[in-house]
């Protein structure tokens, strides 16, 4: 059984939560957001699997 797991989408579903349960960071979140996701698409992390 293989798991393939892609870091952006989890990343943008731990961001969505976050920005749920703490609205006034919004800010922050999506800064970090775009930040790490910025750093995957640069790196080529964005085909990472867990095995």
């Amino acid at each position: 059984m293989n798991i393939t797991l892609s870091l952006a989408p989890l990343v943008s579903l731990i961001a969505g939560i976050l920005i749920l349960v703490v609205p006034r960071m919004l800010n922050y979140i999506v800064a970090i957001y775009l930040i790490v996701i910025g750093l995957l698409g640069l790196f080529g992390a964005g085909n990472f699997q867990l095995k």
